[in-house]
């Protein structure tokens, strides 16, 4: 059950559509929403702060009152009618701010905005859901735009079939009934790492064998790389959603292997839902 879920917001069209889904799993579990707006000032007024100093800078009060004021415009929606919404605005970096947060009020699950990115901005700027899904140990729901989350009929979760996925796999399978959604467990055969029809098949048929789930189905699916055949098998049954398990690695490993996790967020136009492994 999904008892508190926390929403960070930059008060963008895309964190508010992440808000409205928030809404929508709130409604149906009777949860409680931590709606958490983070401000990265300068570094002089942030050391300022820290140093123990008798009042706020006062550029700081300033945009913690223009927060404030966007909190009370945006708290005001009409989709958040007989929900708890609790409202927080700290001084931090975005990325750290949000992983404590998540720690310090117990959520359940993340619900987080995100435009993508591409190209050269990716590179060099990156998107902070990306980021977040790389740390956080908390399922992390990324929407793009506005979506009823209820009305999903076909949920894909991609996945290796190997053990360490297990726990994974479950929590999507647990979620996708939540939704009442078809979870659609989707193999992704490439050049790079082939395996027979019969090898595959055999790894997932041990694996579902000692599951106990239903409303399911297996496949397998070629493609240049594992991210694109994620898309594409997606996009080819027109699935609502797409879940995948990622390792968060850090450092020079994140650098020379990537997260598959991260890449599939910044560029499906789907929700994505990622689980820490």
């Amino acid at each position: 059950m999904i008892k508190s879920i926390l929403v960070p917001t930059d008060f963008s069209k895309q964190a508010e559509s992440a808000l409205k889904v928030a809404a929508q799993i709130a409604k149906k579990n009777d949860a409680k929403i931590y709606a958490l707006h983070i401000l990265e000032l300068p570094i002089h007024l942030t050391d300022l702060m820290s140093s123990g100093a008798p009042a706020p800078a006062p550029e700081a009060i300033f945009f913690m009152q223009q927060a404030h004021k966007k909190f009370e415009e945006l708290l005001d929606k009409d989709f958040l009618d007989g929900i708890e919404v609790i409202e927080t605005v700290s001084f931090e970096d975005v990325m750290k701010g949000i992983i404590d947060a998540s720690t310090k009020n117990e959520v359940d699950i993340i619900v987080m905005g995100s435009h993508g990115s591409t190209g050269i901005e990716e590179l060099f700027i990156g998107s902070n859901a990306e980021k977040i899904v790389r740390m956080s140990k908390q399922p992390v729901l990324v929407i793009k735009e506005n979506c009823d989350l209820y009305g999903i009929s076909d949920f894909v979760y991609a996945t290796n079939f190997d053990d360490e996925d297990k726990p994974s796999l479950i929590a999507a399978y647990e979620f996708s009934k939540s939704i009442e959604s078809k979870l659609h467990l989707v193999w992704i055969n490439t050049a790079n790492s082939f395996k027979t029809t019969y090898e595959t098949e055999e790894k997932m048929n041990n694996m579902i064998a000692g599951l106990n789930i239903d409303n399911y189905s297996l496949n397998i699916y070629n493609d240049t790389t594992v991210e694109k055949g994620i898309l594409n098998f997606a996009k080819s049954i027109n699935a609502g959603m797409i879940g995948i398990s990622t390792h968060g690695r850090k450092g020079i490993s994140h650098f020379i292997n990537g997260s598959l996790g991260e890449d599939v967020v910044n560029h499906a136009k789907r929700p994505v839902l990622t689980f820490k492994i």
